[in-house]
């Protein structure tokens, strides 16, 4: 297949270019390469990893501007789009909630109506558990109500699925929507809380925790979210379907985890739980297991011990 992936320069669209590549797909990866959520020197050294490829090729672009993006389709003849481009993280979005309005509901219509004016059928969106908003005590199933976001962030992924729905539904697309449950591994954000635990108690110095540690996280390894977004490419009309580990733990465990493979305690700062923080949030997997035959393999202790490793080693 010929892919169009945006966002080929983040976390989760380098892995998923990469086993795009090695199951002999040809890709065209996207990317404004700024320095949104975290440098863009990180970006940039994970396309450095995909430039040289058999079967890649890259151009610098922002989804926001249609007319870019309607020059790209009109030069490429591709088979399917899986769009991973994205503005990321919680807090980020209380700051700045037009950007991410901007990037991941504009971004994405831009790339629905290419599909459509370019008869391109098949459509992978990232979205995301935040859309469940706060605090079931059970796991997270695709039939649960998804009207209550706790953020702008969790808003905007809604939206996009809500308006890949109307694409389906109008112009038949075919559309899976991923809802991907945290997300960790090598080569990660650095942003996010995990990495800085990570270089915190590398480098012996305090680490903060919101909250009290005791809130559950479904901690999923890039490399099963990269092959069921790989999977969700067959034809499946409209799913939303979760990516997830079903296996939720508390932010003390991994802090545990990565204690031990460091052999010292870490010297953690409690600071008040932020409001648009939910208490845990994890996947039901079924469908995706039925619909994709997918299931994670990499368990939350084995996916720290890499995830320590490459910090080390990088």
């Amino acid at each position: 297949m010929n892919i169009l992936l945006t966002g080929c320069a983040g976390f989760i669209g380098s892995r998923t270019t990469e086993l795009l590549l090695e199951r002999g797909d040809t890709v065209t990866g996207i990317d404004i390469l700024n320095n949104a959520s975290y440098s863009a020197d990180v970006k940039k050294n994970r396309l450095q990893g995909l430039l040289g490829r058999d079967g890649f090729k890259f151009e610098k672009i922002d989804i926001t501007n249609f007319g870019t993006i309607s020059d790209l389709f009109t030069k490429n003849k591709f088979h399917a789009v899986i769009n991973l481009a994205a503005l990321a993280g919680v807090r980020a979005s209380l700051e700045n909630p037009w950007a991410f309005l901007d990037v991941n509901v504009r971004g994405t219509l831009n790339l629905l109506e290419a599909c459509v004016k370019n008869r391109i059928n098949k459509f992978v969106v990232a979205s995301s558990s935040s859309v469940y908003g706060n605090g079931q005590h059970e796991a997270a199933s695709e039939e649960m109500v998804t009207d209550f976001p706790l953020t702008q962030y969790g808003a905007t992924k809604k939206a996009v699925e809500v308006l890949c729905y109307s694409y389906h539904y109008i112009y038949g697309l075919d559309i899976s929507a991923l809802r991907y449950f945290t997300v960790y591994g090598e080569n990660g954000r650095p942003d996010m809380s995990l990495y800085r635990f990570i270089e915190g108690i590398k480098n012996d110095r305090e680490i903060e925790v919101f909250g009290d540690g005791t809130q559950k996280r479904d901690f999923t390894y890039v490399d099963d979210i990269a092959a069921g977004t790989v999977a969700s490419l067959k034809a499946l009309g409209f799913e939303a379907i979760n990516l997830g580990n079903n296996n939720p733990v508390t932010l003390n465990y991994v802090i545990q985890l990565i204690e031990d493979e460091f052999g010292r305690n870490a010297k953690i700062k409690y600071s008040p739980r932020n409001k648009a923080d939910v208490l845990i949030n994890y996947a039901d997997i079924r469908k995706a297991k039925r619909l994709l035959n997918w299931k994670p393999k990499v368990k939350i202790e084995e996916g720290i011990i890499r995830t320590v490793e490459w910090h080390l080693t990088h």
